[in-house]
């Protein structure tokens, strides 16, 4: 007899139990406690709640108690939500390699299930899920404010015939764009300087549904998408610069639906580094002439791959750019990963969380930090004003586009 409690049940077992993953990530765990100067929450305040293996220790005891666990949904949920950002900084350092991101993941998806997940991330998810079931009462109003943004694109390239396409079947790429010109109208300008056939999406990048752990969710969220890009028969879709919607769409996605989609994913980093090197865009470097530095987004980088993609933009774009140190898949999270900068009632500890970065930004001595996902834009911002450190904060094509000779 097996008597692990948390053994991965044979399969006429019908009791719940851990994913065989999970169960591997839970009992292979040494508590070496290596991971704790990987992680950025523990960097910042040095307790032992803020040590991986400890959290993974404190999600291992509520499964093997059960309903005599002494750690509480709500001491779960906090411990989730807002104690991991999910980066995976210390799996990457982890000996044994221990997901830990992956054991925070699953006690995200038991807070879920309870209701105890934060309010605003499941309603960012439910009307994410509500816009792709009924597209027709807002796809109007969102043609709408494309058309004022076309606007600016023609003042900025000087060319007033120059568009913003919605939905235009046959088109090459379909591009997810996040919520607001900051993430359409650069890469809008790219797009036709590039000369590209291109439409973009009437849905927003973000799933929300990854951050509450809750796999349903998180599909019906990516479905709008591909759905979307099935039915204008588009060759690749182009995700903007989010992160965690990037490696969604890329790699959980086809897994999710166990199927290979009949269209290339990618994120628009990989295609202005494309661009770049085949020299399809020509840019004037001396127009960002102070120093700038770039932050890895946990997902693009660590989770997604995407190491030297944006240092082929920035070398392209920008006259003085600085490497932080650790950087790439070594490089810390901002703090604001994981979906906890939506969070308010957290932010005082998502600022602490951001120390790290903090300092990594300040020993540069850039002027400009240039992040290619929208949380860590916003978590970038609120760490340089929280700690006096007196940079601006960039998009990635929001440089280029800047450096762009039309």
């Amino acid at each position: 007899m097996n008597n692990n409690p948390i053994a991965v049940p044979a399969k006429n077992d019908g009791q719940k139990q851990p994913a065989r993953n999970v169960a591997i990530a839970l009992e292979t765990c040494v508590r070496c406690g290596l991971c704790a100067d990987s992680c950025h929450y523990y960097l910042a305040k040095r307790i032992p709640e803020n040590v991986p293996a400890y959290r993974g220790e404190a999600l291992r005891r509520s499964l093997r108690a059960g309903t005599k666990a002494k750690l509480t949904t709500d001491s779960l949920a906090e411990m989730a939500f807002a104690s991991c950002t999910l980066c995976r900084r210390c799996v990457v350092n982890c000996p044994m390699g221990v997901d830990t991101a992956l054991l925070m993941q699953t006690a995200r998806s038991m807070a879920t299930a309870a209701g105890k997940a934060p309010e605003i991330l499941v309603q960012l998810a439910d009307t994410s899920i509500d816009r792709g079931d009924n597209p027709e009462l807002f796809r109007e109003f969102f043609i709408e404010n494309i058309k004022s943004l076309e606007e600016e694109v023609r003042q900025r390239t000087g060319d007033p015939t120059a568009t913003i396409p919605v939905e235009k079947k046959g088109a090459d790429i379909l591009f997810v764009a996040l919520s607001g010109a900051h993430s359409i109208v650069p890469p809008a300008i790219l797009f036709h300087q590039a000369k590209v056939n291109w439409t973009l999406s009437i849905f927003e990048a973000s799933n929300y549904g990854v951050f509450l752990g809750d796999t349903e969710r998180a599909k019906r969220i990516a479905k709008r998408i591909i759905d979307e890009a099935k039915r204008l028969g588009v060759k690749e879709v182009v995700i903007g610069e989010c992160g965690h919607a990037y490696t969604t769409l890329r790699w959980e996605a086809p897994k999710w639906f166990g199927e290979a989609f009949p269209f290339r994913v990618r994120s628009i980093i990989e295609v202005m580094a494309e661009w770049v090197q085949e020299g399809r865009l020509t840019f004037d470097r001396s127009v960002n002439k102070e120093a700038v530095t770039y932050h890895d987004s946990c997902n693009l980088t660590r989770n997604g791959g995407l190491l030297e993609e944006p240092r082929i933009v920035l070398r392209a774009v920008a006259e003085d750019f600085r490497e932080m140190y650790p950087n790439k898949e070594e490089n810390y999270c901002c703090g604001g990963g994981g979906g906890i900068v939506a969070v308010s009632e957290w932010d005082n500890r998502r600022l602490e969380a951001g120390l790290p970065k903090a300092n990594q930004i300040k020993t540069t001595g850039a002027k400009i930090v240039v992040a290619a996902c929208d949380n860590c834009r916003i978590q970038l911002g609120e760490i340089s004003e929280h700690y006096g450190l007196g940079v601006a904060v960039s998009g990635l094509c929001e440089l280029a586009a800047k450096a762009l000779v039309i």
